[in-house]
């Protein structure tokens, strides 16, 4: 029996070795002058023939033999021959894995050919023009940089102190300090007018507190077209157990509690209502959340504006803290202070909103952001990349052509968030050394390349979330990087409009970005100064 069974598995491996998909062969015809060769394939085929003659007897004797056998070795023989199958089926699948998840070349252009599109590697782009591109227009100087975001964050605290101040200590939501985030404080911004994303954390009143339903968890019931998102409930200290009446009723003056003295502080109990949840349950809502943001950002500037000359107004009023300062020279200045709750002390937030973003998901379920984790991501780069490395003027090129080609075609689904998320996944993927300055010609078209095969294929995956190449410096919560990938198109494929729609505006993009880069170059060769290149953006 160990005889047939040693012969089944030198069958098995003779055809998986044999598999001419597991070794295919350049040239697989054969020359009929050499007769020599047919002769020893012909003499190996009958070999086999006699093999597997051989072997059929042997099983069919075994058979015979099945009854009289013992129940070891009829449980060993479907053992070895269960086991053959399966590392047979199990090479294939490794086959057919390792094949689909190859990393293809970006220079790949069998997908751009078959959907008629156009490939950036086609695209004409002159070094000496794309380099004086980024010196002189797609970013303000460091020193503008500077003096706008220490304007800006003196401004917000002084903002978000006042607010404190008009807030209720007993009733209201306790506000943090805030943690600059965006394109401002990653130093690539491109965009005129200026602007800057603020992150400002607030937790509940004691003795209520926040616990979190994170869509990766495993007792999560968040819907699986949710992902990405989170349910904050509000609970409260000791919530079981007996609490005193004197916290929850009112006693009256007169009325003393024998447990709590007069100097005792009671916590009161308070209603779902008034701790901004959505309705009839214990989850917090967004919309509430905007609300009390947005009415106690009006009270605190109506404290502090007449310390201030210049005006302050809300850009949307859909968007909490979306404000725009317009100074009496006519500069303009855009800031967006949004509110979001921090994930157990990590640098991952719950976002009530974002600023580019126009569909939101439904209450009582909020995104979650990691953009604290991705501004870190880009200083660890920063420390590892050549100097004056080029990863932040492909960002700075990409962003300035799409936001040109948005006001051209439309908005659409691409965001700039989108493309930064590109240039993420292609630092993780490839060598420091390959984003030296002399390469921004050939990192350009990477970016370009990624982004639409991404949107081809209907995929990019969150750089953060379920991605082992993230390196464990970066703050990521082990949830969080164990979890399935997220994928940020997932609506171009629910919406094939939508998809058509973003598709047709990249390649838009692609056809003008040479004239678009030319268009805004040579003023600055012709007499133009800064400030008038600036004003076009």
């Amino acid at each position: 029996m160990q005889g047939a069974i040693a012969r089944v598995c030198m069958v098995v491996a003779a055809a998986i070795l044999n598999h001419p998909s597991l070794f295919p062969q350049e040239n697989v015809t054969i020359p009929e002058q050499d007769e020599e060769l047919v002769a020893r394939m012909r003499e190996h085929e009958e070999r086999l023939q006699l093999e597997q003659a051989k072997l059929e007897k042997e099983l069919s004797e075994l058979d015979s033999k099945q009854e009289e056998t013992s129940w070891d070795e009829g449980y060993s023989w479907y053992f070895w021959s269960t086991l053959s199958f399966l590392i047979f089926f199990t090479i294939e699948m490794c086959r057919v894995d390792f094949a689909d998840a190859e990393i293809r070349p970006v220079e790949d252009e069998d997908l751009f050919s078959e959907s008629g599109s156009i490939s950036p590697r086609k695209m004409v782009l002159d070094k000496d023009i794309l380099r004086n591109f980024c010196d002189k227009c797609t970013y303000t100087s460091a020193h503008e940089n500077w003096r706008v975001r220490e304007f800006v964050e003196g401004f917000a605290d002084d903002l978000l102190e006042s607010l404190r101040s008009v807030c209720d200590r007993e009733t209201d939501m306790e506000v943090g300090d805030f943690v600059g985030i965006g394109s401002m404080f990653e130093s690539w911004t491109v965009c005129k007018p200026l602007m800057c994303d603020l992150i400002v954390p607030f937790s509940p009143p004691d003795p209520h507190s926040f616990r979190y339903q994170l869509w990766c968890s495993p007792t999560s019931d968040v819907p699986p077209d949710m992902e990405g998102c989170g349910r904050i409930k509000v609970t409260r200290s000791g919530e079981g157990e007996e609490a005193c009446l004197c916290g929850s009723a009112n006693l009256g003056e007169d009325m003393l509690c024998l447990l709590h003295g007069k100097s005792d502080s009671v916590k009161v109990n308070h209603a779902p209502d008034e701790l901004l949840c959505s309705k009839n349950t214990h989850f917090l809502s967004k919309d509430q959340v905007m609300k009390w943001f947005q009415i106690s950002v009006t009270k605190a500037w109506g404290r502090i504006s007449h310390k201030y000359d210049f005006d302050v107004n809300f850009r949307n009023l859909d968007a909490a803290g979306a404000l725009k300062v317009r100074f009496r020279s006519g500069k303009v200045i855009v800031m967006n202070i949004i509110p979001v709750v921090q994930l157990e002390g990590t640098d991952a937030y719950f976002v009530s909103h974002f600023p580019s973003q126009s569909d939101a998901c439904p209450d009582p379920h909020w995104p979650l952001s990691f953009a604290v984790s991705e501004r870190d991501l880009l200083k660890y780069f920063a420390k590892r990349l050549p100097r004056h490395s080029c990863h932040l003027h492909c960002l700075q090129i990409v962003t300035f052509l799409h936001r040109k080609q948005s006001r051209l075609t439309g908005k659409t689904a691409l965001t700039s968030y989108h493309l930064k998320t590109a240039l993420l996944h292609l630092l993780l993927g490839s060598r420091p050394s390959t984003w030296g300055p002399e390469s921004l010609e050939h990192r350009l078209r990477d970016v370009l390349s990624f982004t639409q095969r991404s949107l081809l294929e209907k995929r990019l995956n969150h750089v953060l979330v379920g991605n082992g190449r993230v390196p464990q410096e970066i703050d990521v919560p082990e949830t969080i990087r164990k979890a399935e990938p997220v994928n940020l198109f997932r609506p171009l494929v629910l919406r094939r409009d939508l998809h058509t729609a973003t598709v047709g505006h990249f390649q838009e993009m692609l056809r003008n970005a040479s004239v678009l880069v030319q268009e805004y170059t040579p003023h600055l060769s012709h007499g133009g100064s800064r400030q008038d290149i600036e004003e076009q953006f």
